[in-house]
């Protein structure tokens, strides 16, 4: 267990000095919505995901965003953490929780829905990111009904800066 620990504590010294220079984002995400189902939809993203600096521990929060092509909204906040290879390659596990709406797609079986997911992206000298995210949205048993439901989602990440100045 101690070597375990220690492994993690270098996986994180290491990532820090990268992570240390990461602005707030402007994040952009189209993608597949319900992929193990026949239900499946297209999906849109809008996310804002704070700097560094407003670092809970050493989770980012961020504030998001989701709505498909049947109708489905979901509003949601959460946290997640940047773990860096390298200089360019970004993995970040995340969860949020939010407000599900189903319009006229899946039912999910109540409105507050919980988000875990992981997104692997590519850091472009700019600080931008492109990556793929992978998320499941489920009521982790609120209701007796809980699907769930995948999504496969392409995700641009600007420098919040960049769009507004500083």
């Amino acid at each position: 267990m101690r070597r375990l620990l220690l492994g993690l504590a270098a996986l994180l010294a290491a990532t820090l000095p990268a992570a240390a220079e990461e602005p707030s984002f402007i994040s952009l995400g189209v993608g597949y919505y319900d992929l193990f189902d026949d239900q499946s939809a297209g999906e849109a993203r809008l996310e804002y995901r704070f700097s560094e600096a407003n670092k809970l521990l050493f989770f980012t929060p961020f504030v998001g965003v989701t709505a498909t092509t049947d109708g489905g909204t979901y509003g949601y906040g959460g946290i997640g953490v940047d773990v860096f290879f390298g200089r360019r390659w970004v993995a970040t596990p995340n969860f949020a929780v939010g407000l599900y709406g189903n319009g006229d797609g899946k039912d999910l079986g109540h409105a507050i829905e919980f988000r875990s997911g992981l997104e692997v992206a590519y850091r472009f000298d700019d600080y931008s990111r492109l990556g793929l995210s992978f998320t499941h949205i489920s009521n982790a048993g609120l209701d007796e009904r809980n699907p769930g439901v995948e999504s496969l989602v392409l995700v641009y990440s600007m420098p919040f800066d960049r769009l507004f100045g500083d």
